[in-house]
């Protein structure tokens, strides 16, 4: 033990006991308030849907409580447990190459991680998602998404993690803004092959038929000077009830994304209104803000890392030997949250803004009353508390509460 062991130590069990604080609060605050609608609501939103919203909300925060646990006990045994240790010996039992050698001790690592994680998982989407109505995945698509994600992960994964792990052996003294610059490459082009090369493996997406809404849609479009490579429904009912929309890719390989639950749920006014909050976000330059925003953090955590790298009282500390640069990966990439957790209210904060600014555009760009009443409907369906923990909010939550964001736009229409 020497003092990066008791750092670690410390900054994940604060990590651990902050959370669920924030989480016991959020349980306490929904439930004190699940016996009457807020006085905003009344009108729209029945005391059954809001009890089923405080219910799902405290199921959720409770499951939540319970991968935090797992998730803190998993990086003690891959660290001072000896997980990454053995993962090593395995990966060097196997290869010669110092590269595949390290690949297969991120490989074990990440699979180790994966299964442990794998009944929270099945029980989230089989006993909590059913319970409340919102599942539709069956075990085999639940087994064909799974293996799909893994097989996609390898194909796309392993070259790149093949790349930073020769970086991080030969790239000289800078090797870590090499890594960042190659990094930052591949996030542009995963952000620009999303939309026709990954998101067809998951889902089915077709073009919109309803032409009446298509037009409304070409015309908003129109208005707020956005292109894209066309307007899509996707299948989103095969796997859950909730509604969503969104644009993605990058260029001209921009796509309009609907949920076909959303077009279920709401009217064309509606409809229009959500479009203009995600153009709002276009508009804004906010996916630029966030991708900069990923990038310049990224930088730090590399430059940091560079630091450690060849410190041997970072390896020691956390009984796993030095000398492989995946190693020395794995043991930031799991320690380095519990060192910056109190970082996530200020992500949230920036969230809120953006999400407001997007708001107020939508209500300059579609029909008067359409995004109120579009977001009380999502509020409803998707069985989102209208009472959150305002600390736990503030801490997690990358939208305004409904309260404070229905309160925005009565007063940015008046």
């Amino acid at each position: 033990m020497n003092a990066f062991s008791w750092a670690t130590l410390l900054a994940l069990l604060s990590s651990l006991a902050v959370q669920a604080w924030l989480t016991r609060r959020q349980i306490k605050h929904v439930r004190r308030h699940r016996q009457q609608v807020p006085p905003g609501f009344a009108h729209s939103i029945t005391l059954e849907a809001h009890q089923k919203a405080a219910d799902y909300t405290c199921a959720r925060s409770k499951l939540h409580m319970a991968s935090l646990l797992l998730d803190t006990v998993t990086v003690l045994l891959l660290t001072f447990g000896g997980g990454i240790s053995l993962a090593a010996q395995l990966g060097a039992s196997w290869f010669d190459s110092t590269l595949l050698t390290g690949m297969a001790t991120l490989g074990l690592c990440l699979f180790a991680s994966s299964c442990a994680g794998l009944p929270l998982s099945l029980y989230r989407t089989f006993v909590l998602e059913r319970r409340f109505g919102f599942n539709r995945t069956t075990p085999a698509l639940f087994a064909v998404d799974l293996l799909r994600g893994v097989l996609l992960g390898i194909v796309i994964g392993a070259p790149v993690l093949a790349a930073v792990l020769w970086l991080l052996a030969h790239g000289g003294p800078h090797f870590w803004l090499w890594t960042w610059l190659a990094w930052c490459s591949f996030i542009l082009l995963l952000s620009w092959a999303y939309p026709t090369l990954i998101a067809p493996r998951f889902n089915r997406f077709t073009p919109l038929q309803d032409t009446t809404l298509q037009s409304r849609i070409q015309a908003l479009l129109q208005r707020c000077g956005f292109t894209s490579n066309g307007l899509f429904v996707m299948d989103g009912s095969r796997r859950s009830a909730h509604g969503n929309a969104y644009f993605t890719g990058l260029g001209k390989n921009k796509r309009i994304v609907f949920f076909d639950t959303l077009l279920a749920q709401l009217d064309a006014d509606e409809i229009e209104a959500v479009l203009a909050h995600e153009l709002g976000h276009f508009h804004h330059g906010h996916i630029r803000t966030r991708l900069a925003l990923t990038f310049v953090s990224t930088l730090v955590f590399l430059a940091v890392f560079a630091m450690l790298l060849h410190n041997s009282d970072f390896h020691t500390g956390l009984n796993v030997s030095q000398g492989n640069p995946a190693n020395s990966l794995l043991l930031f990439m799991l320690c380095a949250p519990a060192f910056t957790f109190l970082l996530a209210p200020l992500g949230s904060l920036l969230s809120r803004y953006q999400e407001y600014q997007a708001d107020s555009y939508a209500v300059a760009h579609s029909p008067a009353g359409a995004l109120q009443s579009a977001l009380i409907k999502l509020y409803r369906d998707n069985a989102s508390t209208l009472t959150p923990d305002p600390l736990h909010s503030a801490f997690y939550d990358s939208h305004p509460p409904a309260s404070l964001r229905i309160a925005h736009l009565q007063g940015t229409t008046t």
